[in-house]
């Protein structure tokens, strides 16, 4: 167990460092130039220059990497050109916020997708199957920003149940992660029937069957045990993706988490910023997979016997 630990923390970190070379390189290449974003329009050529001495962007590209790497294994993410904060500082004070609409919005698509697919799955080539797929399509789908605004609309505009932006209660979490939920549910629903399916064929449930066992106690014990390991893995790739990848939905609900951070981050040409969002959502994805990886043997031993 510990030689495949080391070996996937090594692995890890050199999935890292290519993260960070990648999206450096693709930052050094946009056609921004954060000095005269900072400088402002009507800065000269001169002040332009000195910011850029300032901040090392003067320096060829492999010298600003490998400098910012040296950073890296300090633990500085360095700091920011706009706000003229350590990066760390910043993410840490929006990282809480960004982990409760995090889980919230794991929860509700778990909840819904898992719900529906086992639905879609007991009633193969019925009705409901047919109902449940086509809600689950329409659900993946859907642009974030679309449902976001109708959710608003519908229960913040028109029914006043919730509010309309804001972060602090029970209340402002409902609404944003309902429409994480609402689009993650769909991909879920999908696995989950498809992961049902295939354990209803399994003789063990035809046992279960062939015992009398009821239709409750064949799903609970037997169907969906067997059947949450993909699920387990999606939200692994769940925990990275909402970490960064949320920057609609928080702008539309202004809520302050990491990803508002990076949009603002973006329109400054703050590089800082966006090279530690994107790290600490690559290390969340990885993290969340190691995760699965040491849960799935708990889950299912078959797979600690191979």
């Amino acid at each position: 167990m510990l030689s495949v630990l080391a070996k996937r923390l090594f692995q890890s970190a050199l999935i890292l460092l290519g993260v960070a070379a990648i999206t450096f390189v693709l930052l050094y290449a946009l056609p921004a130039d954060p000095a005269r974003m900072i400088a402002g329009r009507s800065a000269t050529a001169q002040t332009v220059a000195n910011i850029r001495h300032e901040l090392g962007l003067d320096q060829p590209l492999l010298v600003q990497f490998l400098h910012y790497v040296r950073g890296l294994v300090q633990g500085d993410l360095g700091r920011s050109y706009a706000q003229k904060t350590e990066v760390a500082t910043l993410i840490a004070a929006r990282l809480p916020a960004t982990l409760v609409l995090m889980a919230a919005g794991i929860f509700l698509e778990v909840l819904i997708g898992v719900t529906l697919g086992t639905i879609a799955a007991l009633n193969r080539g019925g009705f409901l199957d047919r109902a449940v797929m086509t809600t689950a399509f329409i659900g993946v789908s859907a642009p974030q920003f679309v449902v976001a605004l109708l959710l608003l609309y519908v229960f913040a505009a028109t029914l006043g149940w919730f509010p309309m932006s804001g972060y602090g209660t029970a209340a402002h979490v409902v609404l944003p992660a309902a429409t994480l939920g609402l689009l993650g549910a769909g991909w879920y629903a999908r696995m989950v029937r498809s992961a049902v399916v295939d354990v209803l064929n399994q003789d063990y449930v035809r046992t279960a069957r062939a015992k009398g066992l009821s239709q409750r106690r064949i799903i609970l014990r037997h169907v969906l045990p067997n059947a949450v390991l993909p699920i387990i893995a999606m939200i692994g790739i769940d925990i990275g993706q909402f970490m960064g990848g949320v920057v609609v939905v928080e702008a539309v609900y202004g809520w302050p988490g990491i990803g508002q951070l990076a949009w603002q981050a973006i329109q400054q040409v703050d590089i800082p910023i966006i090279m530690g969002v994107t790290l600490t959502s690559a290390l969340a994805i990885i993290i969340g997979n190691l995760v699965a990886d040491f849960l799935a043997p708990v889950i299912d031993p078959r797979i600690r016997s191979n």
